[in-house]
């Protein structure tokens, strides 16, 4: 299986990973109603016999209960797993002790006296400084609680911040996670990506098939079958799905050459840009395995390069 070293010196997990948002959360991904825990628990056991066992989560998601769910599955299993989770600095959590106080409900709920990756959520400066996040995950690495600290949906400044105060602890930051894929490329023209291959920050990307829009499953004559966040993105709609036809296209041209899905060209895709781990959520069995689906071949440069130019 591949691996991918998280940061400089962090641990390596998995080169895919496995986003689990949706995993106990009912209001914006209708979990309870289409989907449930017996499907969720196929799908990690798929994901760990596919050689996948790299699980991000959060304790804002399902409000502990996708915690809960992960804690559960990996106390039946023998296999090592890697897990992440995050910290989400809400208003009335402003002092430096809540950070400490929620990994240790964390821990708790995933059923862990350890975890690969511990970041923070969303910046927030107005409530906690980046250096009052830092410190406090630094003195964690050191309890050994956390392997390694994270950050997620951080500006390339604020990312330097964060790596400059845990470099005078003599801790790399190991990762920044934000949204990346073909459809959403912002990381590239803003900063972020560059500055992250700069100080050696490994880049989580989640939403990589862009909540569906780029398996193929989604047209224009469907939209109408749309349930949770999907309902109010425009991206879903009608006309937001024709705007996508030259892309799809193009990774379906891919996908037939290489007998793949273009769930898996797309994830794959990712992956050929180095240092970037795809964190592709899977409700079920048949999605985790058609993730999995995205290791262990190639597209060659020239593919990549015209890809990525389709946008």
């Amino acid at each position: 299986m591949e691996t991918v070293k998280l940061g400089q010196n962090g641990p390596s997990v998995s080169a895919l990973g496995v986003g689990t948002w949706a995993w106990g959360d009912p209001l914006f991904w209708a979990y309870g109603k289409n989907f449930g825990e017996s499907d969720i628990a196929d799908a990690f056991q798929a994901s760990l016999s596919a050689g996948i066992t790299f699980f991000d989560t959060a304790e804002i998601y399902g409000f502990g209960e996708s915690e809960r769910l992960i804690g559960r599955f990996a106390q039946k299993t023998e296999q090592p797993i890697q897990l992440a989770t995050k910290y989400f600095p809400v208003p009335w959590r402003w002092n430096r002790s809540a950070i400490a106080e929620a990994l240790t409900a964390s821990l708790e709920r995933l059923q862990m006296s350890e975890i690969c990756l511990y970041q923070i959520h969303w910046p927030l400066e107005f409530f906690l400084k980046t250096q009052d996040f830092m410190e406090i995950l630094a003195g964690e690495v050191k309890k050994g609680r956390i392997q390694a600290v994270g950050v997620s949906n951080y500006s390339a400044e604020q990312m330097t911040i964060a790596h400059q105060v845990l470099a005078e602890k003599g801790i790399p930051l190991a990762t920044n996670q934000v949204p990346y894929s073909l459809l959403t490329r912002q990381i590239e023209s803003n900063g972020i990506l560059e500055k992250a291959r700069q100080l050696g920050v490994t880049i989580l990307a989640y939403s990589p098939l862009a909540q569906g829009l780029l398996t193929g499953k989604y047209t224009p004559e469907n939209v109408g079958e749309l349930q949770g966040a999907r309902r109010i993105d425009p991206r879903f709609s009608s006309q937001g799905l024709k705007k996508l036809a030259p892309l799809l296209a193009e990774i379906e041209k891919i996908a037939e050459k290489y007998e793949k899905t273009p769930a898996q060209v797309s994830l794959n895709w990712l992956i050929s840009q180095g240092n970037v781990i795809p964190i592709p959520g899977a409700k079920n069995a048949k999605q985790a395995i058609q993730n999995a689906g995205a290791l262990g071949w190639s597209m060659s440069p020239e593919e990549v390069k015209s890809l990525g130019s389709v946008v």
